[in-house]
């Protein structure tokens, strides 16, 4: 059984910090404390090298190795940000690496993770096998295993995180970490519990794959349904690690859930408040905290873990982002096909002060009637309650159309 590390060993991963494992900022948030009613500073992870957090705990993992295992080289399972820190750890240590990325695998991480040096092997469609081949790999080749997270040098250097936290912030109230199998919760609780124990510590997860959150509140590791969903793919984990659990279990405050369109929201506020470009698991935390606004009144920081977000996705978070905000409405309106008709909706539009963002007429589908025409509207507007006006005005003028967004 693997031990488990100790606030030593955390100390230790800090005085071995270099100029390539970067102490990230805490940044004051006016607008982000206005929405949650807690005084909110961000843990910028997302500035680390590779763009993630998980760098801190491959580097450390692997510049700890003897060298009889350097030379054997190393090999890890992960479709994200575990695959880009190994990767570019092992490159800066000048040893062979080799990924499993499962067959699904984002084809931008893919490349990225090539781009820093390894080789990638995609295989299993999922997490769960591509680790099943990373083990056959590690007994063929004699390689070590890197884990994302259950490993103690791994937790530990995640940890520092802590230790940086409390250097910045002596008196901070509590802290807010995302939870995907917990090793960067699990070396956050052993830095500060440890300076102290009164700071509240909140591991949030999705509510797709409360895998801690179920096991905390049986007593016992539990495993989540396989086939869940989030866009957090970053925390959807199955099964808590061994040691992560045992940590956590003891020295948490309470892990909690937040949905996905809590987290769309909040990735979106980033953007447009902050000009953090922040990738879902990475914002959890602060969704929970915008949206549950549990700490009022209280100097909170949140982890905000990690900014690699597929570029595809990010233009569906805008518009999401903007639809649940009430500032962009989409309608789909049924005019008799006549001069001037559609003339008559723009003017509405116009009394209301919103703007036309995109037009698609239909006339020859086979639900348009002979003699209408349909017409499909993106409209900006300043938000829920101007939204709200313009649909009441189309509803009095007898206008028929279908609320899209």
């Amino acid at each position: 059984m693997m031990r488990r590390p100790t606030y030593a060993d955390v100390q230790n991963a800090g005085s071995m910090r270099d100029g390539r494992i970067k102490k990230t900022p805490l940044v004051h948030s006016p607008s982000f404390s206005e929405l949650s009613g807690s005084d909110v500073y961000l843990k910028a992870e997302f500035r680390q090298m590779t763009g993630s957090f998980k760098i801190r705990g491959a580097y450390y993992k692997i510049r700890t190795l003897p060298e009889a295992e350097k030379v054997k080289g190393v090999v890890a399972a992960s479709a994200g940000n575990h695959a880009q820190g190994v990767a570019l750890a092992s490159s800066l240590e000048g040893i062979r690496c080799t990924i499993v990325m499962p067959q699904s695998a984002s084809p931008a991480k893919v490349a990225a993770t090539r781009g820093y040096g390894a080789d990638v092997i995609l295989e299993g469609a999922n997490y769960d096998e591509s680790f099943e081949k990373a083990r056959a790999i590690a007994a063929e080749t004699g390689a070590t295993i890197i884990h994302a997270f259950d490993d103690p040098e791994v937790i530990a250097a995640q940890g520092v995180i802590g230790l940086e936290i409390l250097e910045d912030i002596p008196d901070v109230d509590e802290v807010y970490v995302p939870i995907g199998g917990g090793g960067l919760v699990a070396g956050i609780l052993i830095a500060i519990k440890e300076n102290n124990p009164d700071v509240r510590i909140v591991g949030v997860q999705s509510s797709a794959f409360p895998s801690m959150y179920r096991s905390i509140n049986e007593g016992a590791r539990t495993c989540t349904v396989a086939d869940s969903f989030t866009i957090a793919d970053g925390i959807s984990v199955s099964l808590p690690g061994r040691i992560t659990f045992d940590i956590i279990q003891e020295l948490i405050d309470e892990v909690v859930t937040v949905e996905d369109a809590e987290i769309t929201k909040t990735m979106f506020l980033l953007m447009e408040r902050m000009k953090f470009v922040v990738e879902p698991a990475g914002a959890a935390s602060l969704a929970y905290l915008v949206a549950n606004r549990p700490a009022q009144g209280k100097k909170v920081v949140v982890v905000l873990a990690g900014g690699n977000v597929d570029m595809y996705l990010l233009g569906q978070i805008v518009d999401k982002g903007l639809a649940a905000m009430g500032r962009l409405l989409k309608i789909s309106v049924l005019l008799p096909d006549r001069p001037g008709a559609f003339l008559e909706i723009v003017e509405e539009i116009t009394h209301a002060n919103a703007n036309i963002v995109e037009v698609v007429h239909d006339r020859f589908s086979s639900e348009i009637s002979a003699g209408s025409a349909g017409v499909t509207l993106s409209l900006e507007t300043e938000g829920i309650k101007q939204a709200g006006n313009l649909i009441e005005r189309l509803r009095q003028k007898n206008v028929h159309f279908k609320l899209l967004a």
